[in-house]
């Protein structure tokens, strides 16, 4: 497991050369907060992260996240845990009034879905809508 990165991933860097190339800057696993989020805007108070599916449990039908058929309990407990640890570092950001988006990884893969996840990151950054 020492080859896995956590960081600079391919969907990560995608998603990242992406924002980018539209003129956005960012901070990159910032350390100031719980989890260090792999893309984080602090002038919008925005942490994004980029989770693997494997890794991270993704459930939506996702092929990515099946448990290896072998050493089922290990696996299990791996995935649980750092599902576990994933809700604790979202809580804790939120607490602190920031937004927190979670990416996966097989929306990345997806064709065109790039320009989605752009345009929700681009709708959080803009201030809510005030009625007098």
């Amino acid at each position: 497991m020492s080859k896995i990165r956590s960081k600079n991933t391919k969907p990560e860097m995608a998603l990242r050369k992406a924002l980018f190339a539209r003129g956005y800057r960012y901070r990159v696993n910032y350390k100031k907060l719980p989890g260090k989020p792999d893309i984080v805007f602090p002038k919008y108070k925005i942490a994004i992260f980029v989770h693997g599916c494997f890794w991270h449990g993704h459930e939506k039908g996702c092929i990515d996240s099946h448990i290896p058929k072998t050493n089922i309990e290990y696996w299990s407990e791996k995935i649980r845990k750092n599902k576990e640890r994933d809700e604790n570092n979202i809580a804790r950001i939120l607490s602190m009034e920031w937004k927190v988006l979670i990416i996966w990884d097989c929306e990345i893969q997806q064709k065109n879905n790039i320009e989605l996840l752009i345009q929700t990151i681009i709708e959080l950054m803009e201030p809510p809508i005030s009625y007098r």
